[in-house]
C-alpha cells in the first residue's frame, strides 16, 4: 500500500529529533553512561507528590477548566510577580498546558499565517523549528555566537528581521549553551522588537536555574514588551517535574483568547493530579523561600563548576554557562566535527552526549553535555571523554 500519498509532505520532510538517535543506541549498550538528557536527577519534592496522591484519593480525577485549575493559575501569577515582576490576570492571561512543548505548539498555531517567518535564536532546543513548520510558518535562523556569549546582539537581530518576520523566538537561560541574558542585554534588543512591531516568544523554563549571583530577567518585564510577548514557563526543570507535564503560557488576554481555542481542541486540559502537585510546590516555595529550589540549584552549581574545569583541563574551549544545566564545549581542536565526536564517544567509550548540530547549524563544532546527573556519573563520563580527546589530539599530530 502506498502510504506516502496519505501523509503530510511537511511532516515527512522534517528530520527526526537529532538527540533521540543517541538515546536509542545508548539504551541497548551495557555500561553506557548518558549525559545527554535535560532532566533533573532529583525526585519531585514531597509536597507535590503528597498533594497529587491526596487529590486522587479525594476523588479529584476529572477535568479541570480548560485553561487550568484556578488556584494554580492564581499561584502562577503570584509566582511570576514575586520572582520576575510580571503581572498577569489569572482569569484570562494564563493557560496551564501539557508542558512547555504544548504551549509552544499552541502559540505557533495561533499566530502563524502561511509564509510568516519566525526568527529563532540558535543554538536552541530541537522542537522550535518543527513547531513553526507544522503551523505553516518559515523558521529563520538568528545565529548566536560563542564570542558574544551566545546572546542575541542588537546588530544580528536587526539584520535578521525582514518584512515577513512575525516574531522573535528566544530561550534564556538557554538550552543548549547555558547562556543568560542580563537586563542590560535585553534592554538593548527590546527597542528593535518594538520598532519592527513583531512579537517575542520567550521560553523561560530554566528561569530558576542561574548561577554566580545572576538572576533571571524576563523580557516581558521591560517597558513596551509585555503587550507583545508570550512567556513560556513550567515546572519540569526548576521543580523537578519533567514526567508530570505541567507548563504554562502567559500573554495579553487578546492573544490568549485565540490561543485557548487551539488548547481546547487539542488537549482539553493539563493532567489534574499534576496541577495539584504543581500548586502545592508553589505554595511550599512561597512558605519556605524556595528552599527546595535553592537546594537543587546549589547542587547543579557544584556539578557545573566541576564539569567546566574538567573540560578546560581536557584542552577544550568551553563557554562558561551561567544558567540551565548544560555545557556546550567546542571539540574543533580534536580535528573532527561535533557529530563525529558524539558518535565515536558513544561507540568507543560508551558515553552518550548529543552533537551540537542537533541544536542548529551553529553547533557544528560543539557537543551538549547535561550536568543534571549524579556526580559519580558525571565524573566517569568526563574521564572517558578525556581519554577520547587525548587520543584524537595524539592522532591529529
Amino acid at each position: 500500500m502506498d502510504y506516502e500519498k496519505f501523509l503530510s509532505k511537511a511532516v515527512c520532510a522534517m528530520k527526526p529529533s537529532g538527540i533521540r538517535k543517541y538515546f536509542d543506541l545508548a539504551a541497548s549498550m551495557p555500561d553506557c553512561i548518558s549525559l545527554g538528557v535535560g532532566e533533573p536527577n532529583f525526585v519531585t519534592p514531597r509536597a507535590g507528590i503528597d498533594a497529587a496522591i491526596k487529590s486522587m484519593e479525594d476523588g479529584i480525577t476529572r477535568y479541570t477548566s480548560n485553561n487550568g485549575w484556578m488556584p494554580l493559575r492564581k499561584n502562577i501569577c503570584k509566582y511570576l510577580n514575586l520572582r520576575y515582576g510580571l503581572e498577569y490576570d489569572p482569569e484570562n492571561e494564563v493557560i496551564v498546558t501539557v508542558g512547555v512543548s504544548e504551549a509552544i505548539m499552541d502559540v505557533m498555531q495561533t499566530i502563524i499565517n502561511p509564509g510568516d517567518e519566525i526568527l529563532i535564536a540558535e543554538p536552541c532546543f530541537v522542537s522550535y523549528a518543527p513547531s513553526v513548520i507544522m503551523a505553516g510558518g518559515v523558521p529563520k535562523v538568528l545565529n548566536c555566537r560563542a564570542e558574544d556569549n551566545f546572546i542575541i546582539t542588537p546588530e544580528e537581530l536587526e539584520k535578521g528581521i525582514t518584512e515577513k518576520t512575525k516574531a522573535l523566538f528566544m530561550c534564556y537561560p538557554n538550552n543548549p549553551t547555558g547562556a543568560v541574558m542580563t537586563k542590560e542585554e535585553l534592554e538593548a534588543i527590546a527597542p528593535i522588537i518594538i520598532k519592527h512591531d513583531i512579537l517575542c516568544l520567550s521560553d523561560e523554563v530554566y528561569s530558576e536555574l542561574t548561577y554566580g549571583g545572576l538572576t533571571h530577567v524576563s523580557i516581558a518585564s521591560l517597558p513596551g514588551m509585555r503587550e507583545r510577548t508570550f512567556v513560556f514557563n513550567g515546572f519540569s526543570k526548576g521543580f523537578a517535574m519533567t514526567g508530570w507535564r505541567i507548563g504554562y503560557v502567559c500573554a495579553p488576554k487578546e492573544m490568549m483568547k485565540q490561543t485557548m481555542k487551539v488548547h481546547q481542541f487539542a488537549i482539553m486540559c493539563a493532567p489534574t493530579a499534576g496541577q495539584y502537585a504543581a500548586n502545592a510546590l508553589l505554595e511550599d516555595a512561597f512558605a519556605t523561600d524556595f528552599a527546595e529550589v535553592r537546594k537543587m540549584v546549589e547542587e547543579y552549581d557544584r556539578k557545573r563548576k566541576y564539569l567546566y574545569k574538567a573540560l578546560l583541563d581536557m584542552g577544550l574551549e568551553c563557554f562558561e554557562p551561567r544558567g540551565a544545566f548544560y555545557m556546550f564545549p567546542s571539540v574543533k581542536s580534536t580535528g573532527i566535527s561535533g557529530d563525529e565526536f558524539s558518535e565515536r564517544l558513544l561507540m568507543e567509550k560508551k558515553v552518550c552526549i548529543p552533537a551540537g548540530i542537533a541544536f542548529g547549524q551553529s553547533g557544528y563544532d560543539h557537543i551538549r553535555i547535561s550536568y543534571a546527573y549524579a556526580m559519580d556519573q558525571i565524573e566517569k563520563g568526563a574521564e572517558r571523554m578525556a581519554e577520547m580527546v587525548k587520543e584524537l589530539k595524539a592522532n591529529k599530530k
